[in-house]
């Protein structure tokens, strides 16, 4: 839906888009500064929905100068902020489809007829999401620490053996043996990870109206060795907020991992591709 091209004259604007609803009321997002400080947000009627706009230089989202500040990553975290302010704000007086970080338009009327084609798409995403609020839960399991090294481990070259040294009976077949036992550990501990994801996943589902797995994150050393074992977010009815929390004790109780959760959001993740 973005409109982006590789320039326009410094002095022609465009219409930056920031959530489609039903009936927002300007109080609620008076006084925020959006993405262009001195340009006032502003209500955009497509029909029976209206959108949240602020007018922009077109000059400062050209594709040159939008990948450069997404190389950026204060600036682009600023931005970021800036979107997110105004659509919470929204959110916060009445259900809300959030629109996607730098959606603009070349003129009211582009911006309108654009919104208005996709109205029934909008108004599917309204209807999911109305009432509920976005919580994302991160697991992490313990990761043990990596076995010490064999204290005798049996020369994998005979020949750089030192001379006349000669392997015990069995040496051999013990230390197969071991490396065996630290493959199956292995396996069961990823086994064992896994169950605890599924687990704390169900928890979360059977609870929620809608869920979706995300990719997972790396392990940092800042987690002090442990590892992502589950990273989701879930669609959950406002009025859950208390059964989320008592459901993240019994959980952390039962599995004993590391259990975050954060939200409640603007449901990001459950308006589909708008």
């Amino acid at each position: 839906m973005t409109e982006r091209g590789p320039g326009q004259p410094s002095d022609e604007s465009a219409v930056y888009v920031f959530a489609v609803c039903e009936a927002p009321d300007p109080a609620a997002f008076a006084g925020l500064p959006g993405v262009a400080a001195g340009e006032p947000l502003r209500r955009l009627r497509c029909g029976a929905l209206t959108a949240v706009v602020q007018t922009v230089r077109a000059a400062d989202f050209t594709d040159e100068v939008w990948q450069a500040r997404v190389a950026d990553r204060s600036e682009l975290e600023r931005y970021a902020r800036a979107h997110h302010d105004v659509v919470s704000a929204v959110a916060a007086s009445c259900p809300t489809v959030p629109l996607p970080l730098a959606t603009l338009y070349h003129g009211e009327a582009r911006a309108r007829q654009s919104l208005l084609d996709e109205s029934e798409r909008f108004r599917a995403a309204l209807e999911r999401t109305a009432g509920h609020a976005e919580w994302g839960v991160k697991v992490y399991a313990a990761e043990p620490p990596e076995p010490a090294p064999d204290p005798d481990p049996v020369p994998l070259r005979p020949d750089r053996a030192a001379p006349g040294a000669r392997p015990a009976p069995g040496a051999g077949l013990a230390y197969l043996e071991r490396k065996r036992g630290v493959q199956a550990r292995r396996e069961q501990r990823h086994e064992e990870a896994l169950r605890v994801a599924e687990t704390v996943d169900a928890g979360f589902q059977d609870l929620a109206s809608a869920g979706r797995r995300l990719r997972l994150h790396a392990s940092v050393p800042e987690e002090n060795g442990r590892v992502q074992v589950l990273n989701a977010t879930y669609l959950v009815a406002e009025h859950l907020k208390a059964d989320i929390e008592a459901l993240t004790r019994t959980l952390r109780d039962a599995t004993g991992a590391r259990i975050e959760i954060s939200g409640p959001w603007v449901p990001y993740s459950f308006v589909g591709e708008v």
